[in-house]
């Protein structure tokens, strides 16, 4: 065989070996895009998303739809091929897999915080939504979790009412923390608390839970030295004044907590919130109604517009990378609390589109 044709041939095979490589050589990426979207006023897979009891409500129009982000999973890894493809589509994001999945988390403890932070939303959505109705909405701290083998294991338990630390009143999560801290690890800390069900039952029968006194020795944080510790992590819990329920399945994280409220304000509310529009967006929530960032905008932008949703609503810190890139078709309001976005939402029903705050990309 002459020279000259050998040399080709071993290159065309040496090209070919790595095109093979390529394909089933992993990268560290993932991929993100858009994932269904489901109004917060209609049906999710035939029961209401937002079901109120004893409590009047009325009709509702239009759509006000949460959007959502699929990616891939944490133990899948994408080949080259896969990773280029998704570099040049528009309906896909490739991010470095530990931009999703830091500290090599996997993807059993990605799904569990997802629908911790979930959770966490729906509770926050439902007091912001009341706030911004004057609704009154009790709080109250409690055990959200014990520590295994800690301190505070058998002495404390998850739904407990800390009503005091040291006979000093606990209003906040953090207050349980600081009260501890004072003290030196191997030292007493005394817990007023009510017991998940005997709190339960005076809530029931309209009286003031009665506190029993608690001791637990503190432990160090850290095995030599360290702040005192107990083993426990306080949260803050929520009476309303009337069920509330969010039925919605196979969601995780945080970000559909403002279009929650919304849909809770418009039901709860007389009139017609969106005006028959279809509306879409995206935010955080706190029991304040402050809205705040997401992950992911672009890919929920072009899950809205293939939806049908014709506006936005998107974080305010999320408006210059979503003004970016706007799919034709596709207004972007500014938010920044559930106050504003319900003044927004009362313009674009009134035809006040001039009046809209809007996002721009710088």
């Amino acid at each position: 065989m002459p020279r000259r044709t050998a040399t080709m041939l071993a290159s065309t095979l040496v090209l070919i070996a790595l095109l093979c490589a390529g394909v089933f050589f992993p990268v560290p990426y993932s991929e993100m895009s858009p994932g269904p979207t489901v109004n917060t006023l209609g049906d999710a897979r035939g029961e209401p998303v937002l079901q109120v009891s004893d409590r009047k409500t009325y009709p509702t129009s239009g759509h006000l739809n949460m959007t959502t982000v699929r990616v891939t999973g944490a133990d899948y890894r994408m080949n080259l091929p896969e990773a280029i493809y998704g570099w040049i589509a528009h309906d896909s994001v490739v991010v470095p897999h530990e931009t999703l999945y830091p500290d090599g988390k996997t993807e059993e403890q990605s799904t569990q915080e997802n629908a911790e932070e979930f959770s966490q939303s729906q509770e926050s959505a439902k007091v912001a939504a009341l706030g911004q109705l004057g609704l009154p909405v009790a709080t109250q701290v409690v055990v959200g979790s014990v520590l295994k083998d800690g301190p505070a294991e058998g002495s404390l338990h998850a739904g407990d009412l800390i009503k005091a630390v040291d006979g000093q009143p606990v209003r906040q999560p953090q207050d349980v923390a600081k009260l501890v801290t004072k003290h030196r690890p191997r030292q007493d800390v005394e817990f007023t608390i009510v017991p998940a069900k005997d709190a339960a039952a005076a809530e029931k029968a309209g009286r003031e839970p009665v506190g029993t006194e608690r001791v637990v020795l503190t432990t160090a944080a850290a095995p030599e030295g360290g702040r005192a510790i107990v083993g426990i992590e306080a949260q803050t819990d929520h009476t309303f004044p009337f069920p509330i329920d969010i039925k919605l399945a196979d969601v995780g994280g945080p970000s559909a907590g403002l279009m929650f409220s919304l849909g809770l304000v418009d039901k709860l509310q007389p009139g017609d919130l969106t005006g028959g529009k279809f509306i879409a967006g995206t935010g955080t929530i706190d029991d304040e109604g402050k809205v705040g960032p997401i992950g992911g905008i672009t890919m929920k932008l072009v899950g809205a517009r293939e939806a049908g949703a014709r506006y936005f609503l998107t974080p305010a810190d999320n408006c210059a990378t979503a003004a970016a890139d706007i799919p034709d078709g596709l207004t972007l309001i500014k938010v920044d609390t559930l106050k504003s976005a319900v003044s927004s939402l009362e313009k674009l029903r009134a035809g006040d589109t001039a009046e809209l705050p809007s996002c721009s990309a710088g």
